[in-house]
């Protein structure tokens, strides 16, 4: 096992993994830019180095700080969380090239998935299931046209490199294509560096579901059954349940197979997520994720299985703990994204946290990294908090996570827990009868007094 790991992130994520590095009787290194010298994964680690100034580009995404932080502490591994260098396929390889541990796959398989075309025909040709659209990049207008006539319209236009609704752009009818063809290439290139786009089928109310996977050095590959991702807001997820409340024994049994065994012929290491869209009972691949998720606790709350530190001890070259026959799920959870933005208008809302009281009880856990006058900075992502709930069902877990978001206190700053008290009294939501697009139509009725 590793004697000390630098953490290469910030914020919840930072502290999950100082928690599961703790568990294990490892040693750790907190990084940090100026605007997070009071962070709490900064107080707790054993060991901490500045890495640069607020911005993320010259602090959390500098691979030359990070590593020379992680030399001069004698870091034996480094794990990058989730966001900002988790997926990059460079900062893995200079990593490695320092005879540092890289906690996550290899730069191949990272770059191969960071590629939305690449994964698509790596993913295709072991036997997972693709949304019907182009074979590669569209070189130009009259090969979208020929695509979407295939396909047929509506057509949703995709960023090759790239995700989180970045570079994606629906085309409704034929003389909308050319139009959306430049945006959605114009929005890539400047979101990823690669104005590569290509075409698929548009899914009108898809759920969002993912296998998650976990996959030793050893040939031992499990999967951990799925999450329902479908609560979103313009692709970005807003809150996560497991399992999901529309799929039937047999759909998970099957596609959790089909995922393992794709990954198996892979040649995968680590934990990872495979997400598709689910409708009308079939499934078809989006993308992989070569990292830890941001909702990945739901998963550990109704297996018992502790990710973090089944991801740790893959990369040390250890066997998984378990096999998957040993996996087994048991109740219902859900997790909400706590942002520091406000409830209606979703403008961020960083600023000095004057009150913080997280919410306790049996099957409520609450993931952050806040405390009383903590300072929010407004240089990064808005989530401040994940509140996951646990029961032995989705009525008792939706009863349980009213009275948590009730006992939450984070004044000073506006937050989502409002939203999150307003779905639960919606009885589609109540139901778990929603889709990818729902939320943005709820939030358009809330908006209209409907």
């Amino acid at each position: 096992m590793f004697k000390k790991v630098l953490i290469a992130n910030r914020g919840e994520i930072a502290m999950r993994v100082h928690r599961a590095c703790r568990e294990l009787g490892i040693q750790t290194v907190a990084v940090h830019s100026t605007a997070d010298s009071k962070a709490m994964h900064v107080r707790l680690a054993d060991e901490s180095v500045c890495i640069g100034p607020p911005q993320a580009k010259d602090s959390y995404l500098n691979i030359a700080a990070i590593v020379s932080a992680a030399e001069i502490t004698g870091a034996d591994a480094i794990h990058p969380g989730y966001g900002f260098l988790s997926e990059n396929a460079r900062f893995a390889e200079i990593v490695k090239a320092h005879d540092i541990t890289f906690i996550g796959p290899s730069a191949d398989h990272i770059r191969t998935m960071g590629d939305k075309i690449a994964a698509k025909k790596a993913v295709g040709d072991l036997g997972i299931p693709l949304v019907p659209g182009s074979d590669g990049a569209l070189a130009n207008v009259d090969e979208a046209m020929e695509a979407a006539k295939a396909i047929g319209y509506p057509a949703l236009i995709k960023a090759a490199a790239g995700g989180g609704g970045r570079g994606m752009k629906l085309v409704e009818t034929e003389d909308q294509l050319e139009q959306q063809l430049q945006a959605a290439s114009q929005e890539a290139l400047a979101a990823f560096g690669d104005g590569s786009v290509y075409i698929e089928r548009y899914l009108k109310q898809p759920r969002h579901i993912e296998i998650q996977i976990a996959a030793d050095s050893h040939g031992n590959v499990v999967h951990l059954g799925e999450r329902d991702c479908s609560l979103q807001r313009r692709n970005q997820k807003v809150l996560e349940e497991a399992p999901s409340p529309v799929l039937s024994a047999e759909e998970r049994e099957k596609i959790g197979e089909t995922t393992r065994r794709a990954i198996e012929g892979l040649g995968y290491l680590g934990v990872g997520t495979v997400e598709y869209l689910y409708e009308n009972g079939e499934f078809f691949f989006i993308e992989m994720n070569t990292r830890l998720q941001v909702e990945h606790p739901v998963t550990e709350q109704i297996t018992g299985i502790d990710l973090v530190r089944e991801q740790i001890s893959i990369a040390a070259g250890n066997r998984l703990s378990f096999k998957q026959e040993d996996v087994r799920f048991q109740g219902h959870a859900i997790e909400c994204r706590i942002n520091a933005e406000d409830p209606r208008t979703f403008v961020p809302s960083p600023g000095r946290i004057k009150e913080f009281h997280a919410p306790g009880g049996l099957g409520v856990r609450f993931d952050s990294a806040v405390y009383d006058g903590y300072d929010i900075p407004p240089f990064y992502d808005s989530m401040i908090g994940k509140l996951i709930v646990f029961g032995d069902d989705r009525e008792l877990v939706l009863r349980r996570l009213g009275r948590a978001l009730d006992e939450t206190v984070l004044s000073g700053i506006k937050t989502t827990v409002p939203l999150f008290k307003d779905l639960l009294g919606d009885n589609e939501f109540q139901r778990g009868d929603y889709h990818i697009h729902w939320l943005g139509e709820w939030l358009e009725k809330q908006e209209g007094g409907e």
